[in-house]
């Protein structure tokens, strides 16, 4: 008989060591906008060689949407793959509200359920307003911040929400006409690594992701209808960028299920999606430098990178 507390006891094993890597401050930050959460944090390659420009590589962290989760868990990730070779551009953007003062209770894991004071999972619409503007001032502020990067070999790497926020900023020119983050053409991306994303909303919030954080992103019970075609990734196929999903079968954060349903949408789209199933690998080893499953990852963005 399977032990029921056995994935969780590793999923939390992997979480604990994914988070215990010293953060790593960034060369450069550069303002997007004006509220604090509106950052980029830059670093340039490590051991570059002379003269020849580098891909870069955008990265829009996980965390449920929520507040507590900030980029600052991703910077080993961001190190990590900038001693690989790449320029790298770590977003940071607005999420749901922290805990008020007081209220008690302690912050959900990532996957846990969510309790009266928990934090809410993003902010509607700022959390894609700082999205959007964010990636169209990439260009621009990486030739400041980062001149080695070659800003025509871009590739936009998400986590979790963050892979949420990845394939929907791949996808703006899709979005309903009167979207105000809609662009008239696909933007110039040399691909997407969406991992373990949160890439069908539906699917996720019959799962339970995240206690429900996709219904929390799009304001709950009555918001969500209304909201989820300017949103959910799944109804914006196909976009024509090479797309890449990497999950983690052991998965119990964002399961595979999730990241199949999008790769079987974008099929019936006309669209085929890289969908890379790694075995005996959860959510957080994705983004851990200390794990295989990191490694791959890295691979994954080069194949789409050079």
């Amino acid at each position: 008989m399977q032990d029921d507390a056995a994935p969780r006891d590793r999923s939390e094993a992997e979480e604990a060591s994914a988070f215990s890597h010293p953060a790593v401050d960034p060369d450069v930050t550069l303002a997007y906008g004006d509220h604090p959460d509106q950052v980029i944090d830059f670093y340039a390659p490590r051991d570059p060689a002379p003269g020849i420009p580098v891909p870069l590589v955008v990265v829009l962290h996980g965390g449920a949407w929520r507040a507590p989760y900030d980029r600052r868990h991703v910077t080993p990730f961001a190190d990590f793959l900038a001693r690989r070779g790449f320029a790298v551009a770590n977003v940071e953007y607005r999420r749901g509200e922290a805990v008020p003062a007081g209220s008690g209770g302690p912050i959900p894991a990532q996957g846990g359920p969510v309790t009266t004071g928990d934090p809410v999972a993003g902010r509607w619409p700022e959390t894609f307003d700082d999205v959007a503007a964010a990636l169209d001032a990439v260009p621009g502020l990486a030739r400041e911040a980062v001149p080695e990067a070659d800003v025509r070999r871009t590739v936009v790497v998400g986590h979790s929400a963050g892979g949420q926020l990845a394939l929907w900023a791949a996808a703006r020119h899709l979005l309903p006409e009167d979207a105000v983050w809609r662009t008239e053409r696909a933007v110039q991306l040399r691909g997407v690594v969406a991992l373990a994303p949160i890439a069908d909303f539906e699917v996720a919030e019959k799962l339970g992701v995240c206690g429900g954080a996709a219904g929390q992103l799009l304001g709950g019970e009555g918001g969500f209808a209304a909201r989820v075609p300017y949103a959910d990734p799944v109804r914006l196929l196909p976009t024509g960028i090479a797309t890449t999903l990497v999950q983690g079968r052991e998965d119990v954060v964002v399961p595979e299920a999730v990241a199949e349903a999008y790769a079987d949408a974008a099929a019936k789209a006309g669209e085929v999606v890289g969908l890379t199933l790694l075995e005996g690998v959860g959510h957080f080893p994705l983004i851990d430098p200390a794990a295989d499953a990191c490694a791959v990852v890295a691979e994954e963005i080069a194949q789409l990178a050079w």
